[in-house]
């Protein structure tokens, strides 16, 4: 594209878009205009996530190779339209403007600042001390191969399976991990999920201990792969369903099915910018089951 600033009319708003033809993924020649038209196409999929959830954004002002950082809050120069939630940490001295997306609107103004990733919270405001997911995050070590992540993702469906008929929704990562996701009833606290994670993670690294283990500080060495109760705390958040990746191949945080683990086939970097857009169409919302009535934990 040889433009490099134009307007789109996005959910009934005038978004200004600039610098469409900067490089964001020079490996693939992807480019920012590249990313705002994928984001444009997969808004209705992806946009039900959000619904109500805080967003912490990362930020690649000149694409991939360049300099990025994690921005949680409301940005300054953002249109009134777009919402927030005051969060009021205990580890900062102020209350935080959590940005929420409730449109492509929003998702593509927030994108064409140079928010190449979404993650999201566990936890829909106004409550935002209360989650509706348990996230169960599979971390290979520097050695694991992703056919490892897909058996122990097998192994952990099991398990769900033993507790209760408990039900789960796996989703690459963008990287070479795992996140599966349990919709979670009312009236949990997030020490409450955590808690229940990290039994259940234990439970299956005493079972699979060559495969599974508990995640123990922030890097994993070695051929196995960790479960990361962590993830369930206010605060913590983990890339949306369908967001960008900044990884060479455009990769994406995309949804799968069981029988795709099963098979043993699927790869992360098959699911891209480039593919799942056309994935989303032909096999629809993989992961919309986890919008629907949340399970209680046993």
């Amino acid at each position: 594209m040889n433009v490099t600033s134009t307007t789109w009319t996005v959910a009934g708003r005038s978004v200004s878009l600039s610098h469409l033809d900067k490089v964001f993924w020079p490996q693939d020649g992807l480019t920012k205009g590249d990313m705002l038209r994928y984001y444009q196409a997969v808004a209705p999929v992806m946009l039900p996530y959000f619904k109500d959830r805080p967003v912490t954004l990362r930020v690649f002002p000149d694409g991939i190779p360049g300099f990025s950082y994690y921005r949680r809050d409301r940005p300054d120069n953002a249109p009134a339209w777009l919402r927030s939630v005051d969060y009021d940490p205990e580890t900062a001295p102020e209350v935080i403007q959590l940005p929420l997306v409730d449109d492509a609107a929003g998702l593509i103004w927030l994108a064409n600042q140079g928010s190449l990733e979404f993650h999201l919270w566990a936890a829909r405001a106004p409550d935002l001390a209360e989650p509706d997911q348990v996230i169960i995050d599979l971390d290979p070590g520097d050695e694991a191969p992703f056919g490892d992540v897909l058996q122990a993702a097998l192994r952990l469906q099991e398990a769900l399976e033993r507790r209760g008929g408990l039900r789960g929704y796996p989703k690459t990562s963008g990287g070479r991990g795992l996140h599966v996701y349990l919709p979670l009833a009312p009236g949990y606290t997030f020490d409450a999920v955590r808690d229940w994670v990290k039994d259940l993670a234990g439970q299956l690294a005493a079972a699979h201990p060559d495969l599974i283990a508990v995640a123990h500080g922030a890097t994993h060495r070695g051929r196995q792969v960790t479960i990361d109760h962590a993830q369930n705390s206010i605060g913590r958040n983990t890339a949306a369903p369908y967001t960008l990746r900044a990884r060479p191949g455009a990769t994406v945080s995309a949804p799968l099915t069981w029988d795709e683990v099963a098979d043993g086939q699927v790869r992360p970097s098959d699911l891209t910018l480039r593919t799942v857009p056309d994935r989303t169409q032909r096999m629809g919302d993989l992961f919309a089951p986890v919008l629907q009535a949340g399970q209680h934990l046993p």
